[in-house]
């Protein structure tokens, strides 16, 4: 059992790490990205990464408050799904009606690496090689995806 303030440290080393670790790479036309805080340009729309005791999550993730345009933000994605997979190399799980940690309302597309901890150092490695070349993919896939969704936004 860790105490909170040791789980934050860990936290904070983890991202910290893959953040160095990806600085050097550009996004996908050539500028300098904030992997750990990757902008959609879109407001309620975010890729976000994270990581527990138990499992790694990347997902996109839509959370505007108007549930009309949150789930047309999510059916403009669906009309790109196969584009998406073929970017990421690999099926994600869509979920139109879901809920975040506090309880709102999201609509998210995603895909969970089981059986890893943030918490455990020697799990470094199997989690940034999990979110490394996702998070690459989403940014590929980006480029020329956000386009669509400017009439929304």
């Amino acid at each position: 059992m860790y105490s909170k303030e040791e789980v934050t440290q860990l936290r904070k080393a983890f991202w910290t790490t893959f953040g160095q670790y990806l600085r050097p790479i550009p996004g996908s036309e050539g500028e300098k990205v904030n992997w750990i805080n990757y902008r959609t340009g879109f407001k309620g729309m975010n890729f976000r990464m994270d990581a527990n005791k138990q499992e790694a999550y990347i997902g996109i993730v839509f959370s505007q408050p108007n549930p009309d345009l949150r789930i047309l933000f999510f059916e403009q994605l669906l009309e790109l799904r196969s584009v998406l997979h073929g970017e990421l190399g690999e099926e994600w799980i869509w979920e139109q009606a879901a809920r975040n940690d506090q309880g709102q309302p999201i609509s998210q597309v995603y895909q969970i690496l089981p059986a890893v901890s943030i918490f455990q150092k020697a799990d470094w490695p199997q989690l940034i090689s999990f979110f490394k070349p996702r998070i690459i993919a989403l940014d590929e896939f980006w480029s020329t995806a956000k386009y669509h969704f400017e009439p929304l936004g």
